[in-house]
């Protein structure tokens, strides 16, 4: 009985050596993906935090490439080309090394996204993009190291990179114009009245060719007569008015009043009855 239970006691000691213990790393990984326009951004880095030491100028030697993070190189991907101050990026992964400096801060992206490091020196047909810029003082100590995209429009994005009191950043342009007017251009081949509509508005709101947003609300329209929708009418009233044919917009918005009013849909009612004030048809 005593050697049994000593075999036992034995087992759960191997068993207990075995177990693997399970600690928080102290950089953990972060992923964030971020749409600019039609492009998805994705960067995938480690964030390490200060604990209480010096960064810049510390653990982080000025002059020395550092690899923007911790563990794995930190990683942005393009989902389209993009441009960085100038520079034409292909789409695709690359990591990000910077050269942090007082005054200016060198940023690399690199086409060899793999390893864990950066290298000691850097292979210039690997670079695929350069560019300088000026880190801010912040005024308040940021703990672990933090990556954002700000200030956001249809085809820009600020990337945001702030740890101690420093930030820095860069814009980058996304081709959203192209890839919309290629996606209408192949719509337009056999389109819908939906993608009419779509393609209409969207010149509209970006103040682009209106003679050809005013084709294709006019399609849209035409093609929905048996069952005309009053949404279609109102900006059909919209772009008439912007291309100066006030006569045919004020058409549009009675039309578009009197169907939001039998659907009973106040927020129509408003914007058409306004519309026709203001164009002085009522």
């Amino acid at each position: 009985m005593k050697k049994v239970l000593l075999s036992l006691f034995v087992l759960a000691g191997m068993l207990t050596t075995n177990a693997q213990i399970e600690t928080p790393a102290p950089s953990p990984a972060q992923k964030i993906t971020q749409k600019v326009g039609l492009t998805e951004v994705t960067v995938d880095y480690s964030r390490p935090s200060m604990r209480g030491r010096t960064i810049f100028g510390g653990l982080e030697q000025y002059g020395n490439i550092w690899r923007t993070g911790a563990n794995a190189r930190t990683k942005i991907t393009f989902s389209s080309d993009v441009t960085i101050a100038g520079n034409t990026l292909a789409k695709g992964t690359y990591a990000i090394f910077t050269k942090p400096g007082e005054t200016a801060w060198d940023i690399y992206f690199y086409t060899e996204s793999k390893g864990s490091g950066a290298p000691k020196m850097l292979d210039i047909e690997k670079v695929a993009a350069q560019i300088k810029v000026t880190p801010k003082k912040l005024p308040m100590k940021v703990e672990t190291l933090t990556i954002t995209f700000d200030d956001l429009t249809k085809n820009t994005a600020f990337f945001n990179l702030s740890w101690e009191n420093i930030s820095v950043g860069f814009t980058f342009t996304t081709p959203t114009d192209m890839m919309v007017t290629k996606s209408i251009d192949t719509a337009m081949a056999g389109p819908s009245a939906q993608d009419m509509f779509s393609a209409a508005v969207y010149y509209l709101q970006n103040g682009q060719d209106i003679n050809k947003a005013k084709v294709w609300i006019d399609k849209a329209v035409e093609m929905t007569a048996a069952q005309p929708r009053f949404w279609y009418l109102r900006q059909q009233s919209l772009i008439h008015a912007k291309a100066g044919s006030t006569k045919t917009a004020i058409a549009a918005a009675k039309m578009s009043l009197e169907l939001a009013t039998k659907a009973g849909n106040d927020a129509y009612i408003n914007m058409n009855t306004a519309s026709l004030k203001e164009w002085g048809a009522i």
